[in-house]
């Protein structure tokens, strides 16, 4: 069952004793195919540890705005923009009264103040503080507002009564939250990726290669993955694991990456051409082990095949064909070119001189470049700018409806 892949669920947990069902409501969740991180409220801290949310959901749970270490960098405000949808299980009286009043007094209020994914609750409280004109009120306010409720069950209750108030049972919820989830964005499509770099033999021993890890490339095919895409990538040599559900090819050589690109290209909708690709190759690879023989050693290099013009020029091209661009000067100015002269549809530029992004680091950021237009993804993990750039591939796929 994968019917939330690719769906970021940020799940708050408000204090009740059916805080505890919420442990089950990550576990399904998750195996419905969503990821999870967990919000709690102060009053949640007393029914259940922060430290199962966590060993649950793989992530640190947050519940507090003075979390300096998080807020260094406004965690609160990456949590929001992280989100495909908020779940707050079980929501309180309480919590259904801030969020009616807008108010942004703790962690989760906040969060939802500051989210532009949807907001789903599930209430879960004694049957008058239901039935209370207040809460009915406020949850009609939060109905209007296009907030989606869910439940409450009507049952026994911890306090010894019976009637409506009851959360949802976690698999009720999971359900729920399904039917109204969006198809995922690429799902349909057929996206060929090539990532990492291509090592070019001098000899049985040497080789030229570069500082590419593939790192970048193999979180653009995990995240077109999650986003529904049938994704096959070609991979240079590199120590990364297949993402899971990815079609992988091993290369070596840039002109055994051109081979297989071309063999791959007939059928796809998208190529993402993250591969750092030699420029030049060995005219000839020897046999044997260059001995040393003198100060200086001579190697002729020729130009080798350009992947990205090939597959732009190519009877058989796919409807969007994207480039990276990785620069240390003047980075706008040579991707731009290179967008025009390969005949790209977008090209995502990176510039690999600044500490902390590009080759061999887990972060990035991107420029990307279309003939009338520019979008900038800021500095992240590679995860997140993945997930960014392929928002906005899936935009301008769309557009050519």
């Amino acid at each position: 069952m994968a019917e939330l892949q690719g769906q970021r669920i940020l799940l708050g947990v408000s204090g009740g004793i059916a805080a505890y069902k919420a442990a089950e409501l990550v576990r399904r969740l998750q195996d419905a195919g969503a990821e999870v991180r967990v919000v709690m409220t102060a009053s949640a801290l007393h029914f259940v540890g922060a430290t199962t949310f966590q060993a649950l959901s793989g992530h640190p749970v947050r519940s507090s705005l003075w979390d300096e270490a998080a807020e260094a960098a406004m965690g609160h405000i990456e949590l929001a923009r992280w989100a495909t949808r908020v779940l707050i299980a079980p929501a309180s009286a309480n919590t259904l009264a801030r969020l009616a009043q807008g108010r942004a007094n703790d962690l989760l209020s906040t969060l939802c103040l500051a989210t532009e994914a949807p907001l789903t609750v599930a209430p879960a409280m004694n049957r008058v503080m239901w039935a209370h004109p207040a809460t009915q009120t406020n949850v009609a306010t939060l109905v209007a507002r296009g907030v989606e409720v869910l439940g409450p069950a009507t049952g026994d209750q911890a306090c010894g009564e019976v009637g409506a108030g009851r959360l949802l049972e976690p698999a009720q919820i999971v359900a729920a939250v399904i039917a109204g989830a969006p198809p995922p964005r690429l799902a349909g499509r057929r996206l060929l990726v090539s990532a990492g770099p291509t090592f070019e033999d001098i000899d049985p021993v040497r080789f030229i290669g570069n500082r590419s890890s593939g790192k970048m490339g193999f979180a653009v095919a995990a995240a077109a993955r999650a986003m529904g895409a049938q994704v096959t990538l070609v991979a240079g040599p590199v120590s990364l694991p297949t993402p899971p559900g990815v079609r992988r090819i091993d290369v070596r050589r840039a002109a055994q990456m051109r081979d297989a690109v071309l063999a791959e290209l007939p059928g796809h909708d998208i190529y993402l051409g993250a591969a750092a690709v030699a420029d030049y190759t060995p005219a000839e690879t020897l046999p044997q082990k260059i001995k040393k023989s003198g100060e200086t050693l001579a190697i002729t290099l020729v130009r080798t095949a350009d992947i990205l013009a090939e597959v732009a020029a190519h009877p058989q091209r796919p409807r969007l064909v994207v480039g990276f661009a990785a620069e240390t000067q003047d980075m706008e100015a040579y991707a731009r070119d290179k967008l025009h002269r390969k005949g790209l549809d977008l090209i995502a530029a990176n510039d690999v001189g600044r500490a902390g992004q590009g080759f061999e680091c887990d972060d990035n950021a991107l420029s990307v470049f279309w003939r009338d237009g520019r979008h900038d993804i800021a500095h992240g993990p590679k995860s997140r700018v993945a997930r960014d750039l392929l928002s906005l591939v899936a935009e301008r796929l769309e557009a050519l409806r």
